[in-house]
């Protein structure tokens, strides 16, 4: 929950050094060891090849292609979506510090607007809305254990075979077959109605009358997103007179059907374990996977695969399969999938359950003895997305002549090529063309000649799974000013900033290009004075609710770190480098602007030297005495 106000630093640096920055980056993005670091598929960019860098010893990230970085605090309110008073709470709880109470924030009001004894209601935060999202599923947990008003949704769950392990791991509850249970419980908790409304959980009557439950007597499913938060609701039917047979809550400013999977959290660690993916049909089919020692089984929310579910299962595993009942869903999905799934650097697998079982689906499947082994059989079954889809086409023409043949296959390569074929990478074109070629029976030089290198391909945006793009700071790419090495250099060894003349670090301060460079300038200086050195890790920790100054911060730092090579005697070299650089800008200056060298001291070149000398001579310590020349 957003609870505004400034935060505690001792609590700040606590969590920090507690949080593992790749075991919280790598719950969301498969990452491998390169060396000293670990590399991954940046979240933040369409990125195809692993381009983002996380530095475990200095606990950071950087994408060396879009410029995103940050510290654990950046990459949680970045990527999750969260304010930095969200991310604090959300790692001291994974990594359990607990944190110094804070006042609490204003969620209560008993009156139906939501305002204190029904006055106007107060504005309705996103933390509000996990509040009420997560106080909903308690309550249907509740609801589910009572002796009498949860007995029909436990002979449900129990007649579908669902494991007390299952039923907790997935949080399962039910909603009493009442109008107003949820209702009279928040009101008797003293909490806001308009953040349940807001929720999706109430709903508003017509004539403005009040409020009643959105659900009502149905086995409920929570639906939780990439940080485990509990976001929705999907529901099953236990009156079997009531439609729809399952329900989903309406889409609010925490839930996005689009960009949701269910199960993905009791999934992520094993998809990026086994790196598949299981997709199927609906709850319960992912859950009996589950049961069933698959538990790298999601399912989605009703809806269709979209580009933002390939974008997301793409940075975590490397082979989707698709779970289809039948031949005609299997088709059905191939055709939807092959949009989504094509342009991304997955491989994509469709497994009709059909041609191994008499079984409508995983769950029934799966509850007879030999279903995990059958079901088994099925995965290792599953066939490539194209070949499935040629298979199908070759089906369809049996019999035909070459003509229809040919005019199949052409289509077939117009949509591919539609989708966005001649712009993917040179080895991954050249491994689908030869697969095309193989499967329609053709030289690979036929499948070439269709492709229109360079034209004929619509321009695709290919979601990344964030819809709130990072703004990208001018330190990603591009030259840096003597005075951005200078800082960067700081930030690298701290001690460097007692070397700084004293006429120099106004300089350092003053006219940066960028807000967020000039907001890490005034925190170094501000910790130097302090006392305290202002390296990477201090300057984090004071600009952290920044994240713009904290991928500033980074960004100068690594760009400095790749210019040094990571060795200490450059760095001092490109640091005096740095110091020359500006103080001979200094001097142009004083002789440009005749006022303001009235109000400087004058230095003429031989005084310049002297100060450079005296630099080098007193190494990265001010304290130091200069050697005698």
């Amino acid at each position: 929950m957003s609870l505004g106000g400034q935060f505690d630093n001792t609590d700040r640096e606590r969590v920090r050094e507690a949080a593992d920055i790749v075991r919280v980056i790598g719950e969301h993005i498969a990452l491998k060891p390169k060396g000293r670091e670990y590399v991954g598929l940046c979240p933040f960019h369409d990125d195809h090849s692993p381009s983002m860098g996380v530095v475990p010893h200095k606990q950071i990230y950087k994408c060396f292609s879009c410029g995103a970085s940050g510290d654990v605090f950046t990459f949680v309110q970045r990527f999750l979506k969260m304010d930095f008073r969200e991310a604090l709470e959300y790692l001291a709880e994974k990594f359990q510090i607990k944190l110094a109470p804070q006042k609490s924030f204003a969620f209560r009001g008993a009156g139906p607007d939501g305002g204190p004894d029904g006055g106007e209601a107060p504005s309705v935060s996103r933390g509000d809305l996990f509040t009420a999202s997560q106080a909903a599923a308690e309550f249907f947990r509740l609801i589910l254990n009572h002796p009498e008003h949860g007995s029909a949704a436990r002979g449900i769950i129990a007649r579908r075979g669902i494991s007390p392990e299952m039923q907790e791991l997935f949080m399962l509850g039910a909603s009493p077959a009442r109008w107003d249970g949820l209702l009279l419980t928040l009101r008797n908790k003293g909490l806001s109605e308009q953040a349940f409304v807001d929720a999706a959980l109430l709903k508003r009557r017509d004539d403005g009358s009040g409020s009643y439950d959105a659900f009502r007597n149905r086995v409920m499913f929570p639906i939780q997103d990439k940080a485990g938060r509990i976001v929705a609701f999907g529901a099953r039917k236990i009156d079997e007179q009531d439609e729809p047979k399952y329900l989903n809550s309406a889409e609010s400013r925490i839930f996005k059907k689009s960009g949701t999977l269910y199960g993905l959290t009791q999934a992520s660690r094993a998809i990026q374990r086994e790196r598949t993916a299981l997709i199927t049909e609906g709850y319960m089919d992912t859950i009996a996977c589950h049961q069933g020692g698959f538990s790298n089984a999601v399912a989605t929310l009703g809806t269709a695969l979209t580009p933002e579910h390939a974008a997301e299962l793409r940075r975590i595993c490397e082979t989707v399969i698709l779970v289809f009942d039948g031949d005609q869903a299997g088709l059905r999905a191939s055709d939807r999938a092959v949009e989504v799934f094509f342009s991304q650097p997955i491989d994509v697998r469709i497994c009709t359950l059909a041609s191994v079982t008499d079984a409508k689906d995983p769950d029934e499947l799966l509850k007879r003895e030999d279903g995990p082994e059958t079901f088994r059989k099925a995965l290792a079954a599953s066939v490539d997305l194209l070949e499935y889809r040629f298979s199908r086409i070759r089906s369809r023409l049996e019999g035909a002549g070459t003509s229809a043949l040919a005019k199949a296959i052409e289509d077939e390569l117009a949509t591919l090529v539609d989708l966005g074929l001649s712009e993917l990478t040179p080895v991954r074109q050249a491994l689908i063309i030869r697969r095309l070629a193989e499967l329609a029976r053709v030289d690979e030089s036929v499948i070439r000649s269709a492709i229109p290198m360079g034209r004929g391909a619509r321009p695709r945006r290919v979601p990344t799974g964030n819809d709130q793009p990072v703004t990208r700071t001018v330190l990603a790419a591009g030259a840096l000013s003597a005075r951005e090495h200078a800082l960067g250099c700081i930030l690298c060894d701290g001690s460097l900033w007692l070397a700084v003349p004293d006429y120099v670090k106004p300089a350092m301060a003053a006219d940066h290009r960028e807000e967020a460079i000039a907001v890490v300038a005034g925190a170094i200086a501000r910790v130097a004075a302090e006392g305290r050195s202002p390296d990477l890790r201090t300057i984090m920790g004071e600009v952290a609710e920044d994240t713009a100054a904290v991928e500033a911060a980074v960004n100068l730092s690594q760009r400095v770190d790749e210019v040094t090579e990571h060795k200490p005697e450059r760095l001092k070299a490109h640091w005096l480098e740095c110091i020359r650089t500006i103080e001979k800008d200094l001097a142009i200056a004083h002789v440009r602007d005749p006022e303001e060298a009235q109000e400087r001291p004058k230095v003429d070149v031989q005084t310049l030297q002297r100060q450079i000398q005296a630099v080098r001579a007193r190494g990265p310590d001010s304290r130091v005495f200069p050697r005698r020349g």
